[in-house]
């Protein structure tokens, strides 16, 4: 019981109402969950998480009112999820067609007079108050026809809420609260800059791309088996290298774990499921070889004896075991996987880059103003309009704070936008055709028109736009994914248009970036056990990025439907189409997109020399800003949510400095100096 109020104290402290930890009482409730649920202590914190999302994110408080209305929320979850079992039961048993009666004949005066169809118009994302009301005056159905949980003697008139609140207020952006206060702060003594009496001129920021954009222009679908083939057994092979220099192991150490033998080895291969359906857990573990070293093969893995594991799809690991029966690979030791080094640059190379910093050629170096990069990621709206509010509301804190960099990560035109996916909008003013007009006149309208707004107010502002999968604008819906089309969207010249993932310097320090959630995909498929459970889950997904050597280190990538069951929703429209995906075999327009991926090309989504000064890492996840191993990962989190304002981060940026010592050591040894970003950086995450 012990272990179990540590474990919980550790999950949930952040969120007490006082600074001295959780009360018993609240301990309590929290127990009592685990044991009525039958549930670990973590899976009970990531539905702490979503509740509080729910209620309102970091505002809210884990006292002893806010736990017993967390547990009455799961039990109601857990009534309607089985309420919604035993109805689709119901409907599976339910005859589709009239009985027919003696002598083969149907008497039913309504057979064939009435189309025995599913009603699609709740799928059209008339679902707020925003859109266009559309009234439905269709033909009663036969009994037979009702199949749906909207069925009922009174037709789709009827609310049917199954938890959903049918009269929810609608949010208005004007009316948020708390609106520039600070959610999450790292290295909080750094002073902000003054903003200077007049924004300067010329861009104090240089930018150099890390990347080879003109490799992200493939073709898409038209992938070739033996070439995804070949670059996943490419990357086994190359860490089996890193893994041997940095060990320092012979080559005979190594061997074929699906071999029979009592000897000792150190298998290299890549974490797998034992099947296409399910999630990872101890007991459905397997390592996949590489062709070179194991024919391909897969072997189950035992890891009872582990103290301590974090085990995910597509992970390359070392692994120290024998294989005495044949069956299975019974793990001893995992071995490290080496880091990449981190940047560092010259002294007249830092030098350089304080001297860009200056407002005026004779201003004074020594009281350099620091930079000052605004980080946000879409949606960019709310799902009830089309207006850009919290947009809006960024540039114009990038306008009163002088920013010198503002990095907008996608989506931009979210293609699971109720709206935009349904069409039910109105076309922007400047369509001079609207029947020819495009998503591309709906981006210039109303995101490249505030761009063109902001490059005027602040001309020295350098702008960097990363698309997303969801990006409705994209004609390269895979990752790894092309750059967005700058011209033909209308941006201004100061806006740097990239490819997902993008490794990008900035004057001296490096950034990589991707639209993916790797974080929360890191969370739905890894396998936890021992002493990693206490770690904090988000620094544990950000070293996996950071050890993998990749922006997408899972693979598979979490699948449609498996972010369709874990996405929280309960009832109305996606449990309709869950049911309609079961009966008709169709896909539901409301699923969510997922991640498709390009496997011959995943090379363009790793590291390839250096880990990255800063890691941007967006995600649904809570955001934050930690150092891990070197690294500043920020989660900007989403600058606004469903159905209310999100956040954005800020970084200040102090000058590097360059101490007589490093100049020495230079110049007898040719030692280059790290940037040390997390410790003359400080990040903000403040709500929109």
């Amino acid at each position: 019981m012990d272990d179990i109020e540590t474990e919980l104290n550790e999950r949930f402290d952040r969120y007490a109402a006082s600074s001295s930890g959780l009360p018993p009482e609240i301990l309590g409730e929290l127990q009592s969950m685990l044991r009525v649920y039958s549930i670990s202590s973590e899976e009970l914190f990531f539905k702490w998480e979503a509740y509080s999302m729910k209620m309102g994110g970091d505002e809210i408080k884990l006292d002893l009112k806010t736990a017993r209305d967390f547990r009455k929320d799961i039990q109601d979850v857990l009534e309607r999820e089985s309420r919604g079992k035993a109805h689709a039961r119901n409907n599976e048993k339910r005859p589709t067609a009239p009985t027919p009666r003696a002598g083969g004949k149907n008497t039913d005066v309504l057979d064939g007079l009435v189309p025995n169809t599913p009603r699609t118009s709740i799928l059209n994302g008339v679902n707020d108050s925003s859109t266009k009301r559309r009234s439905h005056f269709d033909t009663a159905a036969a009994k037979s026809s009702k199949n749906y949980p909207m069925s009922s003697p009174g037709g789709f008139q009827t609310p049917f809420s199954n938890g959903e609140v049918t009269n929810a207020k609608e949010f208005v952006f004007a009316d948020r609260e708390h609106a520039g206060d600070i959610a999450e702060q790292l290295n909080g003594h750094i002073e902000l800059p003054q903003a200077p009496g007049e924004p300067p001129t010329e861009p104090r920021i240089k930018l150099k791309a890390n990347t080879d954009m003109a490799k992200f222009s493939y073709k898409t679908m038209a992938m070739k088996l033996s070439e995804a083939s070949e670059v996943l057994d490419d990357r086994i092979d190359e860490f089996l290298a890193l893994v041997q220099a940095h060990h320092n192991i012979e080559n005979g150490a190594f061997g074929n774990p699906t071999n029979q033998s009592t000897s000792e080895i150190i298998a290299v291969g890549r974490i797998a499921l034992d099947s296409s359906e399910g999630r990872l857990n101890a007991a459905s573990i397997v390592l996949e070889t590489s062709r070179r070293t194991g024919a391909g093969r897969r072997i189950p893995l035992r890891i009872d004896s582990l103290p301590s594991y974090s085990f995910f799809p597509g992970q390359i690991v070392a692994l120290r075991g024998t294989n005495a029966s044949g069956d299975f690979f019974t793990v001893r030791e995992v071995l490290p996987i080496p880091l990449l080094s981190q940047p560092a640059s010259q002294p007249s190379e830092l030098d350089a880059c304080n001297i860009r910093l200056l407002d005026t050629l004779s201003s004074d170096p020594s009281s350099s103003r620091p930079l000052t990069i605004l980080i946000a990621s879409g949606p960019y709206t709310t799902d009830d309009s089309l207006d850009f509010s919290p947009l809006h509301a960024l540039l114009d804190t990038a306008v009163s704070s002088v920013a010198d960099a503002l990095i907008l990560i996608g989506p931009f035109l979210d293609a699971e936008h109720p709206l935009i996916r349904t069409g039910d909008f109105d076309l922007p003013p400047s369509a001079t055709k609207p029947d020819q007009a495009t998503l591309t006149d709906v981006f210039r309208h109303y995101i490249s028109s505030a761009l063109q707004s902001l490059a005027s107010r602040l001309p020295a502002c350098s702008i960097i736009l990363v698309p997303s999968l969801r990006d409705a604008i994209s004609r390269h819906a895979v990752f790894p994914q092309d750059k967005l089309p700058k011209k033909e969207l209308g941006l201004p010249r100061q806006v740097s248009v990239v490819t997902n993932p993008m490794t990008l310097t900035v004057n001296e320090f490096v950034i990589g970036m991707s639209s993916l959630d790797i974080l929360d995909m890191l969370r739905r498929e890894e396998c936890v056990g021992g002493k990693a459970k206490a770690q904090n889950l988000l620094e544990r997904g950000a070293r996996a990025v950071i050890e993998q050597r990749s922006f997408l280190p899972v693979f598979p990538p979490t699948a449609r439907e498996s972010l369709v069951a874990a996405g929280g929703e309960v009832g109305g429209e996606k449990y309709i189409n869950r049911i309609l995906e079961k009966e008709n075999g169709a896909s539901s327009p409301s699923m969510p997109l997922g991640t498709t991926v390009d496997t011959s090309y995943l090379k363009l989504g790793e590291w390839l020399n250096v880990r990255p000064d800063v890691l941007i890492s967006p995600s649904i996840l809570n955001p934050f800003a930690k150092v891990v191993e070197s690294v500043l990962v920020i989660n900007p989190g989403t600058l606004s949510k469903r159905k209310a304002a999100g956040t954005f981060a800020r970084m200040t940026v102090l000058p590097a400095k360059v101490t007589n010592e490093d100049r020495d050591a230079f110049a007898k040894n040719k030692d280059l100096i790290t940037h040390k970003m997390f410790e003359r950086t400080r990040v903000d995450v403040i709500k929109i």
